[in-house]
């Protein structure tokens, strides 16, 4: 069976854990509480399987503080991940500027593929929320953006939601079979 580890990393007050239990179907959060280093969520999606294999995945959901006293633990928290979520509140002018912080730390220095991170524009209830086109800076602007408003569409995020996770188990699948195969040869 294929595991993935996913980390969900952004602005304080963006709305990380709100939408880490939605899309793991975990329990409800009513009252904000920030997150105090990270909080990991294990979950299997029936809709991802491994390369039409239909062999299951596993999923790490690592939701982690957004709280700047916590960035010595960032590297251990990196440590084996094949994908970075970056939530930001699409509301918040100075998250549009700290997003380009998370996306240095979290995928450029660890090497990742743009393909292994997914913006997450989310709009937090009775934010009335402008869903127009955010002006991302590059390379922010090369990367798959999605607006999350778990309100007036919450079956739009989880969607994409699943296509990002085939697409992260494809590449874990991908690098499996590769090193596989070098062994063989």
């Amino acid at each position: 069976m294929l595991k993935a580890k996913i980390l969900f990393v952004g602005p304080c007050e963006s709305g990380k854990t709100v939408l880490a239990n939605f899309l793991t179907e975990s329990s409800d959060i009513t009252e904000y509480n920030p997150t105090q280093g990270v909080r990991i969520l294990e979950f299997e999606n029936a809709h991802v399987t491994s390369n039409n294999k239909g062999t299951g995945c596993e999923f790490e959901l690592w939701d982690c503080g957004g709280d700047p006293k916590f960035e010595s633990c960032w590297p251990a928290l990196m440590k084996d991940s094949h994908g970075v979520v970056i939530v930001f509140n699409a509301d918040t002018p100075s998250h549009l500027k700290e997003i380009e912080m998370w996306y240095s730390c979290f995928v450029q220095q660890q090497l990742l593929q743009d393909t292994q991170c997914l913006l997450i524009a989310h709009h937090k209830p009775g934010s009335g929320g402008d869903r127009g086109s955010l002006s991302l800076p590059s390379p922010l602007n090369k990367l798959k953006l999605v607006h999350s408003d778990l309100e007036e569409d919450p079956e739009e995020i989880r969607l994409e939601f699943i296509k990002y996770l085939k697409s992260i188990i494809n590449s874990v699948s991908e690098s499996r079979d590769r090193e596989e195969m070098s062994i063989i040869t």
